[in-house]
C-alpha cells in the first residue's frame, strides 16, 4: 500500500514538472499587490448647493458623439457566416429584375460589368458606382437599371451589424448557343 501512495506521489510530481509550461506553479514567487486609491470630489458641496435651492435643470447634459459609421464590403458570392443569408436574398432579388438587352442580344453582345453598390440598415441604395465598366453602354447601363429597379432592398438582418455595407456584383452577359 505504501509503495503504491509513494509511486503515485512520485508520478504525479513528473507530470505537474512535465507540465510546467502550459499550467506554471508560481506559489514560491510572491504576489504583485497593488493599492489603489480612488478620488472623487467631495460630497459636501452638492449638498449645501441643494440646500441652497439648486436644481437638476442647470446641469447640462454631456454631448454625446454622433454615432459611428461602421461599413463592410462583401461581394454576393461571400462565405462570411455574417453576410451568406443577407447576399442570397439581394442576389435572388437582381436575379429576378436582370434581362439580357434586346439589343445587345440581337447584335450578339457579350461583355462583364464590375460594380459596388452600397446600403443603409433599412436596405435602401445610397451609391451605385461601375468598377469594370464593359466595353458596351448598353450592358453597363442594363446593370445599373437592375440594381435600381430591385432597390430598395430588404433591412439588415440581426447578423449584419454595420450601418452601411457596400456590395461588389459582377454582371456577366454571355450567350449561349441553345440545343434543339
Amino acid at each position: 500500500m505504501r509503495i503504491s501512495l509513494v509511486i503515485s506521489l512520485v508520478f504525479h510530481v513528473i507530470v505537474l514538472l512535465c507540465v510546467q509550461k502550459a499550467f506554471p506553479l508560481n506559489w514560491l514567487t510572491p504576489l504583485r499587490t497593488y493599492h489603489i486609491e480612488l478620488i472623487r470630489p467631495p460630497v459636501d458641496t452638492l449638498f449645501e448647493e441643494h440646500a441652497a435651492g439648486a436644481h437638476l435643470a442647470g446641469i447640462k447634459p454631456q454631448e454625446s458623439k454622433p454615432p459611428e459609421i461602421t461599413e463592410d464590403t462583401i461581394s454576393l458570392n461571400t462565405r462570411d457566416k455574417r453576410y451568406v443569408p443577407y447576399a442570397r436574398l439581394i442576389k435572388e432579388r437582381l436575379t429576378h429584375h436582370w434581362e439580357y438587352p434586346k439589343k445587345a442580344r440581337e447584335n450578339l453582345i457579350e461583355g462583364q460589368v464590375l460594380v459596388i453598390f452600397s446600403l443603409d440598415r433599412q436596405g435602401n441604395l445610397t451609391n451605385l458606382k461601375i468598377l469594370m465598366p464593359s466595353a458596351y453602354a448598353i450592358l453597363d447601363k442594363e446593370t445599373q437599371r437592375t440594381i435600381r429597379v430591385s432597390a430598395p432592398f430588404p433591412p439588415f438582418p440581426g447578423s449584419v451589424t454595420v450601418q452601411k455595407l457596400n456590395i461588389k456584383a459582377n454582371f456577366a452577359y454571355r450567350l449561349t448557343a441553345r440545343r434543339h
